[in-house]
């Protein structure tokens, strides 16, 4: 085991971790504790905020927790890595001038819906154009049309701030008291000249922004500064060890799955990203129509085309209503598998479609609804149960045609990393269905162990990302297609000549 370690704090939106990790990728220790969003304060009910302050402490208190019987000379540096979209405005001071907007707030709702068509004043540019420069579609939750809402409700908020930081920029700011973006979050932000990976004035200007309202461009694994003695008591990290830059976690994990060039990532949980680590932009009208979303990778010349469609949403809805009786969840998932493993392909007439739409409308995919279809007197919840796996893989190849054919690329496998890869059957169909070999990997904490390399550079510990991928132990096994192709390709016909009405599609 290597003696060097590095701290990730790892803040999702359910679970805020830290997480000590060793130079091969492996977890020392880890704590977490419970995350989520807060109503806001004096604000009509359902508005969405993250307590800063509360935030920071729960990653506070999990890093002590975590760091308890190791001896922190080892610790080398600490990197944060979140969500993305959601930041905040920041004065002089280190104070906010407003809240963390929550991606679940749906304060923007109508202003995505008439982005591309203001009539009352304000600056208009299409749906088309946005995507052309930013690589990013219009959904509520933008981090830009957040700045247009606080430019016209609250501008007093960004008048008073000196800099706007992302999550990842604003825990970094805790740590270590400087202001700093990075372009993976900033890649989240609808706001970045993706293909310059700088900021686009034309764009910021619809918020009558310019990109000086940011702070420094740090890189990941650049340094942004040294913890605090105020931080180091907090979080027991030493005091003075550097500060990272990391960002948003997607692109973290496209790292630490070790995925090769000619393989597609599938960061599989609740929801599913397919993406691709390309070294060109290219932001194409075929993609626009599509959903497709393009992202900044973690290393500069690369782009992130990627698809988002929904994950194990769908399944735990049938464990908690179809094998609800079983109260432990691995027990219920373990006799779902049993159960749809004994079935053949067709799950006996039953089709789930699950929210994949191409539609770039405001709130598709995030309002739409899947259809279970073929239900008869004698259906069995094991039908239903694969049907749904069968569903999602369905939408997983269909995926894969929108990357091939919207990127030029031709994905010769598919790297899985999160939760999802955990399903045995899932994975099997997974091969089945795409025509792809899949591989999953033994280190489940992609993103962390991503995020530990960036880290690890900052520190001086590896010289190169490909030097930390090569240190990793990803304890790798591959899936080939089965036997099964023949069959998936008649059912993904009939699957996806279902009609948007007759499968319930909704489109906002």
């Amino acid at each position: 085991m290597s003696d060097e370690l590095v701290v990730v704090l790892d803040c999702g939106a359910t679970n805020a971790r830290a997480v000590a990790v060793d130079t091969s990728g492996a977890v020392v220790a880890a704590a977490s504790r419970p995350n989520d969003p807060a109503q806001q304060p004096d604000a009509p009910e359902g508005r969405l905020v993250w307590d800063l302050e509360e935030v920071f402490g729960k990653l506070a208190d999990s890093c002590a927790e975590a760091l308890e019987g190791i001896d922190t000379a080892r610790v080398q540096a600490v990197t944060v890595t979140t969500f993305g979209a959601d930041g905040a405005p920041v004065a002089a001071d280190n104070t906010l001038t407003y809240p963390v907007i929550s991606w679940q707030d749906a304060r923007t709702e109508e202003l995505a819906a008439s982005i591309g068509k203001r009539v009352d004043g304000g600056p208009s540019v299409s749906a088309w154009r946005l995507f052309e420069v930013t690589g990013y579609q219009v959904i509520p939750f933008d981090t830009l049309l957040k700045l247009i809402w606080l430019r016209e409700n609250a501008p007093e908020a960004l008048a008073s701030a000196e800099h706007w930081l992302m999550m990842a920029g604003l825990l970094s700011m805790l740590l270590s008291g400087e202001h700093s973006i990075d372009p993976t979050a900033a890649g989240t932000m609808m706001a970045m000249d993706m293909g310059a990976r700088g900021w686009s004035a034309e764009v910021l200007g619809l918020a009558d922004l310019t990109p000086g309202f940011f702070p420094r461009w740090v890189e990941p694994g650049g340094v942004i500064g040294q913890v605090t003695a105020d931080a180091a008591q907090r979080t027991g990290l030493p005091a003075g060890i550097p500060v990272i830059a990391a960002g948003h976690d997607t692109q973290f994990a496209a790292v630490g799955s070790g995925a090769r060039p000619d393989e597609a990532i599938l960061s599989s949980g609740t929801w599913e990203i397919l993406m691709l680590r390309q070294e060109r932009y290219e932001a194409t009208r075929e993609g626009f129509e599509a959903g497709l979303l393009i992202e900044a990778d973690a290393e500069p010349g690369r782009w992130n085309p990627q698809l988002l469609m929904m994950g194990s949403g769908p399944l735990e809805w049938i464990r908690e209503n179809l094998y609800g009786e079983i109260e432990d969840r691995g027990h219920a998932y373990e006799a779902m598998i049993g159960d749809a493993e004994k079935l053949d392909p067709g799950a006996g007439g039953v089709t789930v479609i699950p929210s994949f739409v191409p539609d770039t409308g405001p709130n598709a995919p995030w309002r739409t609804k899947g259809t279970i279809l073929g239900l008869g007197l004698n259906t069995s919840r094991a039908q239903v149960y694969r049907a749904g796996l069968e569903g999602l893989c369905h939408q997983l190849r269909h995926a894969v045609e929108v990357l091939r054919s919207s990127t030029g690329f031709e994905p010769q496998g598919i790297r899985l990393v999160g939760g999802g890869a955990k399903n045995r059957l899932w994975n099997r169909l997974r091969a089945d269905i795409t025509g792809l070999p899949v591989t999953t990997i033994a280190n489940e904490e992609a993103t962390v162990a991503g995020a530990a390399i960036f880290a690890f550079m900052g520190a001086g510990v590896f010289g190169s990302v490909a030097e930390g991928q090569r240190a990793a132990d990803l304890g790798e096994r591959t899936i080939e297609p089965g036997d099964g192709r023949g069959a998936y390709d008649d059912l993904y016909a009939a699957y996806r000549a279902v009609p948007p009405a007759l499968a319930g599609f909704y489109r906002g």
